[in-house]
């Protein structure tokens, strides 16, 4: 039989684990296509050590790949945004299908280089861009179809993940733990995008528009990280029945589109606070068929292999069908023309329950002063937790004042504390973090 070339350009971690999980499945893959798939060129700088291939062209210009006539299929997995983008469209107008696991990429540019897919006739892969292993896109864009989906919650960044598990059991430091996150491999030497939110931004973004039949709107996305978080917070977070995860959270009202990475009080007993260590899970909401939750692993070679290869897979199932009509599943799982401009909300509009830990000094009158101006602001306590003063710290006549509030617009929290800061009392600036009731 005619074998289907595939062209990888980039042979990192992800790459390389895509050229084994071919190569080493290829017979089991064979079977399930009635074709053979077979990797004929790889775009590289240079092997690295124990990085074999075999029967394969190899070159150091990725755009020969995507230019190649005898290549079908280009795998996109060096990673960034502007080449990868350039790469993408240069395989797209010369007839290629592509497959990424580049999740920026798609939350960045994914409205054109979709648009441009189409004009082509050609398809665009993307499973491996959000939860590794996890097939959400294909849980989302077809498993999912039947329902409109209310909200969505996920632990989409295994790092953090990691990072907020070992704060919590160990009582450890975040910048400790972060270290111990770099030296196994879980954090880049430049830990931003994970620690930061801005990585668990881009696949919420994804999620999102398939989940709400909208445009890709990365650069509206609410984003904040975890470097501020204390092991006090997640010890006080404890007593009041809450744990800390680092959340993507997603919903839709008749104002518009919630669209928001931070760190998130959940109750102790649901599904996603017992979701631990570098592992990722989502949470999902339909109307039909309620709430449903997708765990695995988030990344590593042969995870997101696995999703980069059932992507390929996929694809030469539907390439047949393309030459008699063009594509029937739509990118972003509605059609293009039927994507609504939605408006994203900003984060001053949403309405949730906080946590705020208040640093006073331990004098008469300060938590009626407090209690004063949240009743002022209409904001009211639904628990309040006051410490012995900390020994540890500077100051030993601070105390530490803990309060859960019940729901309020996040605007009118923010002028709360702005009146809090401003008391004589209050020693140093205020940690707020969100509180999400998950519906399970």
């Amino acid at each position: 039989m005619q074998p289907i070339n595939i062209g990888i350009c980039g042979l990192g971690t992800v790459g390389y684990g895509s050229y084994e999980v071919l190569k080493r499945n290829q017979e089991e893959i064979s079977r399930r296509l009635g074709k053979r798939l077979c990797v004929s060129h790889i775009a590289a700088l240079a092997l690295k050590e124990g990085q074999d291939v075999d029967d394969v062209t190899i070159t150091s210009d990725a755009m020969s790949v995507a230019r190649d006539p005898a290549v079908n299929i280009v795998l996109e997995l060096i990673g960034g945004t502007e080449f990868a983008y350039d790469l993408v469209l240069e395989a797209i107008s010369n007839g290629k299908h592509v497959v990424t696991a580049n999740k920026a990429l798609i939350a960045t540019y994914g409205n054109e280089i979709f648009k441009a897919a189409r004009e082509n006739n050609v398809i665009v892969g993307y499973e491996a861009a959000v939860a590794g292993g996890i097939p959400i896109i294909k849980v989302v864009r077809e498993g999912l179809a039947a329902n409109k989906i209310n909200w969505l919650a996920g632990i989409i960044n295994g790092t953090g993940n990691y990072i907020l598990t070992e704060m919590q059991s160990k009582s450890r430091p975040f910048a400790d733990v972060l270290k111990e996150a770099q030296d196994l491999g879980y954090a880049e030497a430049d830990p931003t995008y994970d620690v930061e939110g801005i990585d668990a931004a881009h696949k919420l973004t994804i999620l999102s528009a398939l989940a709400f039949g909208t445009p890709l709107h990365l650069e509206k996305a609410y984003t904040e990280g975890i470097s501020q978080i204390t092991p006090e917070d997640l010890k006080y977070a404890s007593e009041l029945g809450y744990r800390i995860k680092h959340l993507g959270i997603s919903s839709i009202s008749e104002k518009g589109i919630d669209l928001r990475v931070h760190p998130t009080l959940i109750a102790k007993q649901a599904l996603l606070a017992k979701v631990d260590g570098v592992m990722n899970a989502i949470l999902m909401h339909g109307d039909a068929v309620g709430s449903t939750l997708y765990y695995g692993a988030g990344a590593g070679a042969e995870p997101t292999a696995s999703a980069v290869v059932a992507d390929v897979i996929d694809l030469v199932r539907r390439m047949d069908c393309l030459q008699e009509e063009p594509e029937q599943i739509p990118a972003l799982g509605f059609q293009s023309g039927s994507l609504r401009g939605t408006r994203i909300l900003p984060i001053e509009e949403i309405i949730c329950a906080y946590y705020l830990r208040i640093l006073v000094q331990d004098k008469v009158g300060v938590i009626a002063d407090i209690t004063e101006i949240l009743g002022d602001n209409e904001i009211s306590i639904d628990a309040m937790i006051q410490k012995d003063p900390d020994k540890s710290g500077q100051d030993h006549n601070a105390i530490s004042v803990i309060i859960m509030t019940h729901e309020i617009q996040e605007s009118v929290m923010n002028k709360a504390i702005t009146e809090l800061e401003a008391l004589d009392a209050v020693t140093a600036k205020i940690t707020r973090i969100r509180v999400a009731e998950l519906d399970e």
